[in-house]
């Protein structure tokens, strides 16, 4: 399981489960592994906020919620998250997603719809309303 990409203590424990393991052996087989070093949430939360920072350009909030769904523990997570914002220069990134949103157009050509449609994406792409307000705006003179 863990030879193709490195999981969440939540995942083994669930893909062992499915498995119909027994939880005495799941308990068993997840505390070797974690004595090991193979198994640190940790290590697949900075990992995984990485990913999607960078690779798939998200703001922060939705890479939060990708490390929730993969059974991050709460503290873990945000930690994780944290250290990989302190690399990643996220006015640039939300200025990268807005011009792919975009497409060429200037924000002052846009109309009501189109305004909206680009907040609703970029909001769930995990970018914040304000800062996304922000740069919507056209800058005043």
């Amino acid at each position: 399981m863990l030879s193709r990409r490195e999981l969440s203590e939540a995942q083994v424990r669930t893909r062992l489960a499915r498995r119909e393991f027994e939880d005495d052996d799941i308990e068993a087989a997840v505390e070797r592994l974690r004595q090991e070093g193979t198994l640190n949430d940790r290590r697949v939360a900075l990992a995984a906020a990485r990913l999607e920072s960078t690779v798939r350009h998200r703001g922060r909030s939705r890479v939060m919620q990708k490390l929730r769904t993969l059974g991050i523990d709460g503290d873990v997570a945000e930690s994780a998250v944290n250290e990989v914002f302190e690399e990643v220069d996220e006015g640039a990134l939300l200025d990268r997603a807005f011009e792919r949103r975009l497409r060429g157009q200037a924000p002052k050509d846009l109309d009501d719809k189109g305004r909206a449609r680009i907040v609703r994406g970029l909001a769930a792409q995990g970018f914040q309303f304000d800062a996304i307000m922000k740069r919507l705006r056209p800058p005043s003179r």
